[in-house]
């Protein structure tokens, strides 16, 4: 799939589906079961490499993870995270995003606001395909215990409400809404026209994503409410994927008590 496509599916009201993959055999997997999208995500960090955040993934390991994923896929659009402090200047973001579509990436995912502006400029300038992040910023959190729903208060909701207007003027292709209200992101997904897809933000989000590992019931301890185990009553992770992408085209995930 293009990047471009991703307007259209909220054109014809269709949700956008997208799991994370950082291996051939598990992206083989979604690619076949016709997920729209995979995230290669900076999520690695924990669920791959057992760190407690994501700071410690490199461009290195993006690139490495990255290359053996797109090499698995054929129709799925291919989405990496740019690591944190990969895009603290335009010139570094500018190199470090070329890296990773050199590596088979069709867009790069990167967290933050206006704070970034320049260089989400350099990028877009650059015919580097963007995917924005707002609300919970996994790259900001250092323990566990800042992993906290973001935006409940007026000023906080502003904030991400003017941030995600800025990203869109700027020529972000998507946005990704993570652990917001779900009031608050219906809100931001009627104000903009790019897509928008939700972790932890709702069912009026136009699309859904889920880290893999999460969604197949791998990872172990006390999970965010929008987390659902997939693989529950499946035979296979094919069905369990299959399952994701039904539940999320028709609408029923996330039901309202996996919302905020």
């Amino acid at each position: 799939m293009k990047h471009s496509e991703l307007s259209l599916f909220k054109e014809k009201g269709q949700k956008i589906t997208c799991l994370t993959a950082y291996d051939a055999s598990m992206a083989k997997i979604l690619d076949q079961a016709g997920i729209d999208s995979i995230l290669i995500g900076d999520s690695l960090g924990m669920v791959v490499q057992g760190g407690e955040n994501t700071r410690s993934v490199s461009m290195n390991d993006m690139i490495y993870h990255t290359s053996i994923v797109s090499g698995a896929c054929s129709n799925a659009l291919i989405i990496a995270d740019m690591p944190f402090n990969s895009y603290n200047n335009p010139k570094d973001a500018l190199n470090n995003a070329q890296a990773l579509i050199n590596a088979g990436a069709r867009m790069v995912k990167l967290e933050g606001g206006s704070e970034h502006t320049e260089v989400i400029k350099t990028l877009i300038s650059n015919n580097i395909n963007i995917i924005g992040h707002l609300g919970l910023q996994p790259q900001l959190v250092i323990s566990s215990d800042d992993y906290r729903v973001q935006g409940r208060d007026e000023d906080s909701a502003k904030t991400i409400i003017s941030n995600a207007i800025l990203l869109e003027s700027l020529g972000v292709s998507a946005l990704v809404l993570e652990c917001i209200p779900s009031d608050l992101a219906k809100t931001v997904s009627e104000k903009l026209n790019i897509p928008t897809v939700g972790i932890g933000a709702g069912s009026d989000c136009d699309g859904q994503v889920l880290v893999s590992y999460d969604m197949l019931g791998i990872t172990k301890g006390k999970q965010p409410r929008f987390v659902r185990n997939f693989l529950n009553n499946q035979n296979s992770i094919s069905d369990a994927v299959e399952t994701f992408i039904a539940e999320v085209k028709e609408g029923n995930f996330p039901s309202q008590s996996e919302s905020y």
